[in-house]
């Protein structure tokens, strides 16, 4: 363990925008989420109403889990949060762990490191030590947060350790994962199959039949995070289930990381092929099979997302039946009927996420610069523009394969409940609609990287801010000039609104010329820098 401490400090220098833009984005997701369900929901009636509406859906339930306390504004307010956003928070215990461990090896920092006074389970420990410190600051945060928007203290801190303990169980997950193989992406990958796992056990768990197999909600540290019951019960012993397993998973972590070589994985490699394919004689080719692998598996995910939303939209008007939940889907961004506000809010979110894809994939030009593998390409006759355009295309394209597939699968699934084979076209159309959008965020990234490469980071900054306009921006009613910053806000929320080709044209012209900027600074900086 020799050199943890120094390795932690180092750490919390490097992630010292990235860690607190994450926790703020939390934190405002609890706060902006208890304090606008207060006033659609202000009586018990219409909480009780709304709960009873919404556990009776067995595909919301699938979503986001039970409410037990129909009571509960704390409950109703933090139900999405409770679902989606414990998604987020395990994606960022994935990304903390990997980041410090298997993607330092893979660079060859580690190895450095490594050669001074630094114990060979000290970066693996000051690893764990940030993500899990991480989550329980973000417990800490998100409390006191929801005990200022006004809901009860003891719930508030249970739902803030519930996702504390979802945190410390991936980063557990991700830490294990990181031993498998000897890149980070892998690895990455792994973890995330892992949280899609868990997460299936979860819905199938909470949707049985009281004879069915409930019990695989308690396989699932999602299940485990809303067994606390927060605002219901307040199970603070679930906690320790967490606890345990996280041991468990840490205890075989240190157990494989002493008994395998550095920069190596348990699982070993394939010999490739002694002479490379056609596809590897262009900058092109390269960049296809740097990101064809992350591209399929986020593609997967991106088709299973169509599925359940398609499947789930037929249904929703059966959690609506009372107005304050007709006037929560409007907020979100419904323009004509609950079902097409439904979908509209819910491609916005795929959308979000699909600008999450094209921010990575921009990013690969930093990695590949930082991993002086861009010296070696640049050395040949490939110029600059064309290098960095070769993985920008791979961004642009893979985000409007991740908008089809997701629109195709909720338009089949949709279409086949209702009967009608137009909403297959008008479903892929909405999710193609947001391409621009996504785009912009590509150019951001890569304007910044242009200028430096550290400024890549500005592409993340950049979704997390607009993350935060785009879903509560409506519901906390602020001026339309904030809400314009985001280009989401831009998009016409289809399917249901009027479509309109003028602002997509202009999105596209936004992206386009900041990505130009970024191409031209590009040009006139060292490499690395």
């Amino acid at each position: 363990m020799k050199g943890t401490v120094a390795l932690v400090r180092l750490a919390l220098r490097r992630d010292r925008v990235m860690i607190p833009v994450w926790l703020a984005v939390f934190i405002s997701l609890a706060a902006s989420s208890a304090a606008a369900t207060a006033s659609l929901y202000p009586t018990v009636g219409s909480r009780v109403l709304a709960a009873e509406a919404f556990n009776h859906s067995q595909a919301l339930v699938a979503l986001y889990g039970h409410i037990y306390d129909p009571t509960s504004l704390g409950e109703i307010a933090m139900l999405k949060a409770s679902g989606t956003g414990a998604i987020f928070v395990a994606i960022f215990a994935i990304i903390t762990m990997v980041r410090h461990t298997r993607a330092e090896e893979e660079t060859g920092r580690l190895e450095l490191v490594g050669s001074t006074v630094v114990g060979r389970l000290a970066p693996l420990t000051a690893a764990l030590l940030i993500a899990i410190g991480a989550s329980l600051v973000l417990a800490v945060l998100t409390g006191a947060s929801l005990v200022a928007a006004g809901l009860p203290p003891a719930g508030s801190f249970a739902f803030g350790f519930s996702w504390a303990a979802i945190g410390i169980a991936f980063a557990g997950i991700a830490a294990f994962c990181a031993q498998l193989t000897r890149a980070a992406r892998a690895a990455t990958g792994s973890a995330i199959a892992v949280l899609g796992v868990v997460y299936v056990l979860r819905a199938v768990g909470d949707t049985a039949s009281p004879g069915g197999p409930r019990w695989l909600t308690w396989l699932s540290p999602i299940g485990w995070s809303q067994q606390v019951r927060s605002f219901a019960e307040n199970r603070w012993w679930v906690l320790l289930i967490t606890l345990g397993f996280a041991i468990v998973m840490v205890a075989v972590t240190y157990l494989v990381a002493t008994r395998r070589d550095l920069g190596a994985g348990l699982v070993p490699d394939r010999p490739g092929p002694a002479q490379g394919g056609r596809t590897l004689r262009s900058v092109m080719g390269l960049s296809w099979r740097l990101h064809r692998a992350s591209l399929l598996a986020w593609a997967i995910g991106f088709v299973l997302l169509g599925l359940v939303f398609g499947g789930i939209a037929s249904n929703v008007s059966g959690f609506l039946d009372s107005q304050q939940a007709r006037d929560m889907f409007t907020k979100l961004g419904g323009a004509k009927g609950i079902t097409d506000a439904f979908l509209a809010a819910e491609l916005g979110f795929v959308a979000t996420a699909a600008a999450a894809f094209g921010i990575q994939a921009t990013m690969r030009l930093r990695s590949e610069e930082n991993g002086q593998r861009a010296e070696s390409l640049l050395a040949t006759g490939t110029g600059r523009v064309r290098w960095a355009s070769s993985h920008i295309a791979a961004a642009i394209l893979g985000t409007a394969v991740l908008a089809v597939g997701t629109g195709l699968a909720a338009g089949v699934a949709h279409a086949s409940q209702v009967h009608d084979a137009s909403r297959v076209g008008a479903l892929v159309g909405a999710a193609v609609a947001y391409l621009p959008a996504v785009w912009v965020l590509i150019a951001i990234t890569v304007a910044g990287y242009g200028f430096r490469p550290r400024a890549a980071m500005a592409g993340w900054i950049a979704l997390a801010a607009f993350v935060l306009l785009a879903q509560f921006g409506p519901l906390l009613e602020l001026p339309q000039w904030v809400m314009d910053l985001s280009p989401f806000a831009h998009v016409p929320k289809l399917p249901g609104a009027e479509f309109s080709w003028l602002p997509l044209a202009l999105l596209t012209a936004v992206a386009a010329g900041t990505t130009a900027v970024g191409l031209a600074a590009l040009r006139r900086r060292d490499i690395p820098a």
